[in-house]
């Protein structure tokens, strides 16, 4: 079994790597600007840029959980997100409200996705062993 870590820090990978699926951390903005919608840029960029270092890219994104720490600014994340998400291959998705870490972060966002080369034992279903 083999599961890769990219940006490992003391308490957290910022992705991780498993049987062909990418799980990213909660991503959050580094510049907190009081804007919903340039937070959501910030965390997309992000994103795309964690996305490359594991082998994916947003066309491959499975599913989004996204916070945001006032329900009312809904519609200025999703403004963002409708420009970003690739035409016809939106993810699974929620949004909820919630207090986040810190009462500057307005929006987090945590994907996960399938990843290209995957090739441990080759794809499986249901962990029941290799499709033939």
């Amino acid at each position: 079994m083999t599961i890769e870590r990219f940006e490992v820090g003391p308490r957290m990978s910022q992705a991780v790597v498993h049987r062909g699926v990418a799980y990213l951390a909660g991503i959050v903005a580094d510049d907190l600007v009081p804007s919903v919608a340039d937070q959501t840029r910030q965390i997309l960029a992000k994103i795309d840029r964690l996305l490359a270092a594991v082998g994916s890219d947003k066309t491959r994104i499975l599913k989004a959980n996204i916070w945001l720490s006032d329900i009312s600014r809904f519609a200025e994340m999703n403004a963002v997100w409708d420009g970003w998400v690739a035409p016809g291959q939106p993810p699974a998705r929620a949004t909820v409200e919630s207090r986040l870490a810190s009462p500057d972060y307005l929006v987090e966002i945590m994907v996960e996705a399938a990843v290209d080369d995957w090739r441990e034992g080759g794809p499986t279903t249901r962990g029941l062993g290799p499709i033939r």
